[in-house]
């Protein structure tokens, strides 16, 4: 039986960035011999990887690349299943190469990208190592493009949980940046109307309508009422017709009118919107873990 030594349990992880613990498992399972330890580890990483998939990720980070004409923009939403992992420096790095990827690359969809080279690697590739290192499942869910016809503005707030590329076109740097700030803080679902998914548009006329019966609202009143609150849905709900963050005495379509600006497009992501949130009791977690030493 080799002797293992901590200059070797070093070594391997410098080459394979496992955790200690594993590196000196592996070595004395390979008795020694640091090409077959590294290989034990590609393996235990992956079956670690394979564990963690079924894992909810609701948690994560926005990332942003603008090229340098800044014409082209992309956004990514990297998931995490705790906002401890989403503060990881190699997490983030990843979630920025990958963003920087989607800009160069213009990927066709998740599937496409997960294919693009990283670092010697596949982006998948990449993206199960970095499970296999920290031990949580994470995911790439979504990305957009945005092709600029303006200037391309960004902002990222909140620890990066909540990200904005806006293409404004005229108007000045403080102008575009101050619509970006506005999208994060009032989250619109479209620029006008026209963009608005008809679906949530006939939901808030059902809802209305179902409302005013209740209310005891004559009928022949029930249409126009309904009328009434989609047209205040839409108000609340499109970029252009919100009340302006910084100044709520005009909209967001008169500032861009009064500095001679127009919004082309823009993207909004929020982290973990519409997932399920993870739920653990950190106190029974680590019972169990004792309970399972014990055993």
């Amino acid at each position: 039986m080799a002797v293992i030594t901590a200059a070797m349990v070093k070594e391997l992880r410098v080459k394979t960035d496992a955790p200690m613990m594993e590196c000196k498992k592996a070595l004395t399972e390979a008795d020694g011999n640091m090409e077959q330890a590294e290989e034990i580890l590609r393996v235990k990483l992956g079956n670690k990887a394979t564990k963690a998939a079924s894992r909810i990720t609701a948690d994560g980070v926005v990332a942003i690349y603008i090229d340098e004409p800044g014409k082209i923009g992309a956004i990514v939403e990297l998931n995490s299943e705790t906002d401890f992992v989403a503060k990881n420096a190699d997490f983030i790095a990843f979630a920025n190469d990958i963003a920087k990827l989607v800009a160069e690359n213009k990927p066709a969809d998740v599937a496409a990208l997960s294919a693009l080279p990283l670092n010697g690697s596949t982006v998948d590739e990449v993206r199960k190592g970095l499970i296999g290192k920290i031990g949580e499942n994470i995911s790439i869910r979504r990305f957009q493009i945005i092709e600029g016809k303006g200037k391309l503005s960004t902002y990222i707030h909140g620890g990066a949980k909540i990200g904005v590329i806006v293409d404004v076109v005229g108007g000045n740097d403080e102008v575009a940046h101050d619509v970006a700030m506005h999208i994060a803080a009032s989250k619109p679902k479209a620029l006008d109307k026209d963009g608005v998914d008809q679906n949530l548009i006939e939901t808030e006329r059902r809802v209305a309508i179902e409302k005013a019966r209740e209310n005891g609202k004559p009928e022949h009143l029930i249409e126009k009422i309904a009328e009434g609150s989609v047209n205040k849905f839409l108000k609340e709900v499109t970029l252009l017709s919100q009340p302006f963050v910084k100044d709520d005495s005009k909209s967001v379509g008169e500032l861009l009118k009064s500095n001679g600006a127009t919004v082309s497009a823009f993207a909004l992501f929020v982290v973990g919107e519409g997932l399920e949130k993870r739920n653990d009791d950190f106190a029974a977690e680590v019972a169990a873990q004792a309970a399972a030493a014990r055993a």
